[in-house]
């Protein structure tokens, strides 16, 4: 009896490291999935007041640079503005990541990618390969004004040759590519009158500045679990944990709820006042005083919500 018991678990083992070692097989060999998508029609163009949005998007608002060179968190707070080469490494559970050179060099670059398959990757979240990229940004519900705006200023920049190395996924990665990773299929407007209302600074909240992203508790997988604009997702810096805080008008608990549109607009003039804080302050002290006084009415338009952050969580000594 105790040999068939053996046996029979000996047995189970072999057939569940048999399924296992396929199933690794099939992820191996499937993750890179290809997606069919129909076409933005964005296009760049050489028209300069375009191109000088562009500029004003990526340099501020938006902050591609920030994180589209290998200098990383030096950029957020005090470094001067630099090429975007690309090369920042970003390690995650799933795998290392490390930003393109989105410069127009056709080699290491954006040079060789059409306008369609830059659009692509900033309105659905697909690669120049078909296949879907992890959506770090929330740019998908960006107008097709502004992304065009953004690739002209893009294809107007110095070229700079960077080879950047891969994405490094490890299994769990590739799983996730496999099974979970897809385009965003969203509707996005033509185009976004620029002034001074909510309507306009929920635009800008949500989807030029990632404002929502970082200001709203994620989960494992980088799904929304809180309040929108309601903080507390932690994020690692230096000595500890930085939680984002609550932008919503709750009076206790929201940091900017008994501000005056001018001190908004003060606090960003100010720049970095937390050491290693992952705002990117340097970008947004290009915003325009205008954009953020309708980033101010949007947030103070929003229902209160009650979520008393701790803005910085140290380290417990070992």
């Amino acid at each position: 009896m105790k040999k068939k018991l053996i046996k029979q678990i000996i047995r189970s083992c072999v057939i569940l490291i048999m399924m296992v070692s396929v199933s690794l097989i099939y992820v191996q060999l499937s993750y890179k999935k290809e997606f069919s998508l129909k076409e933005t029609g964005i296009r760049s163009s050489r028209d300069s007041t375009l191109i000088t949005r562009g500029q004003y998007l990526v340099m501020g608002p938006s902050h591609c640079w920030t994180c589209h060179t290998s200098s990383g968190i030096k950029n957020f707070q005090t470094s001067a503005h630099t090429s975007l080469s690309g090369g920042l490494k970003v390690e995650l559970p799933f795998g290392t990541i490390y930003t393109p050179n989105i410069t127009p060099d056709s080699e290491t670059g954006i040079g060789a990618y059409s306008d369609e398959q830059l659009a692509r990757a900033i309105r659905h979240s697909v690669k120049h390969d078909n296949t879907a990229m992890v959506p770090f940004m929330t740019f998908n519900t960006m107008s097709d004004y502004d992304i065009s705006a953004i690739i002209s200023y893009l294809r107007s920049i110095k070229p700079v040759k960077n080879r950047v190395p891969a994405t490094e996924l490890n299994i769990l990665g590739k799983v996730v590519a496999r099974f979970a990773l897809k385009p965003v299929l969203t509707e996005a407007p033509k185009y976004v009158k620029p002034d001074t209302t909510a309507a306009y600074g929920q635009y800008l909240a949500v989807s030029v500045a990632n404002c929502v992203g970082c200001h709203t508790l994620r989960g494992k997988t980088g799904e929304f679990i809180g309040s929108q604009f309601a903080g507390g997702y932690q994020m690692p810096v230096k000595g500890g944990v930085f939680a984002t805080p609550n932008l919503t008008p709750d009076a206790k608990t929201g940091v900017i709820a008994s501000w005056t549109v001018n001190d908004f607009i003060g606090r960003f003039a100010a720049g970095e006042t937390f050491p290693d804080s992952p705002m990117p302050w340097k970008s947004f002290q290009s915003f325009k005083k205008e954009d953020l006084k309708a980033l101010y009415y949007f947030l103070q338009s929003l229902e209160p919500v009650k979520n008393d952050v701790q803005p910085f969580i140290p380290t417990a000594p070992e």
